[in-house]
């Protein structure tokens, strides 16, 4: 590395901190581009045009219509015409909108009755369960209703005998803060 670009630099800079004389720099060498700059380039094809694109065909080479100096309308009617070809045509399923999202998603129809919003907007024309009535307070519906136990041995609120548990209301002034009054 102390041979390349970096080791050249290095060098340079610590010439410089120390206030030393700079080496001269080298000379670049010549490319392989420059070398063959004497010799004359080789004339370009025109570019093509509107009627190149009409002979074109699938197994046609596109690449000289993908050239810079390619006007854009020859360029967009040779891709158009590449595009066409039914194998670059070829749904893949990951498109984003492909699907009809007009039509029901397929939910099945006992699923469906099962859903509150089916019930409320009436779709299926089922009777509901009505409750069944009770025949009386002392008939057949009293196994079926639990009945409270009323104890009379559970304190009453009348039978506090720490008034420091009773829930008291709170009178203490508030925090004071901006608004009236506040100094």
């Amino acid at each position: 590395m102390a041979d390349g670009f970096l080791g050249r630099w290095s060098k340079r800079k610590e010439a410089v901190r120390k206030g030393e004389e700079l080496p001269p720099e080298p000379e670049p060498k010549a490319t392989a581009v420059e070398l063959a700059a004497p010799q004359p380039a080789p004339e370009l094809p025109p570019p093509p045009t509107l009627a190149d694109t009409a002979t074109l065909t699938p197994e046609s080479d596109f690449t000289r219509f993908a050239a810079p100096n390619v006007a854009p309308e020859v360029r967009n009617a040779a891709l158009k015409k590449l595009w066409a070809d039914p194998h670059f045509n070829v749904m893949d399923g990951l498109d984003t909108y492909i699907d009809d999202y007009g039509k029901p998603d397929p939910l099945p129809p006992e699923m469906l009755k099962q859903l509150a919003s089916a019930k409320f907007l009436k779709l299926f024309d089922e009777e509901e369960e009505k409750p069944q009535p009770r025949d009386s307070a002392e008939g057949p519906g009293e196994q079926c209703v639990a009945q409270s136990d009323l104890r009379s041995d559970l304190p009453s609120s009348t039978d506090d005998a720490d008034p420091d548990l009773r829930l008291q209301q709170d009178d203490a002034p508030g925090p004071r803060g901006p608004g009236p009054g506040a100094g």
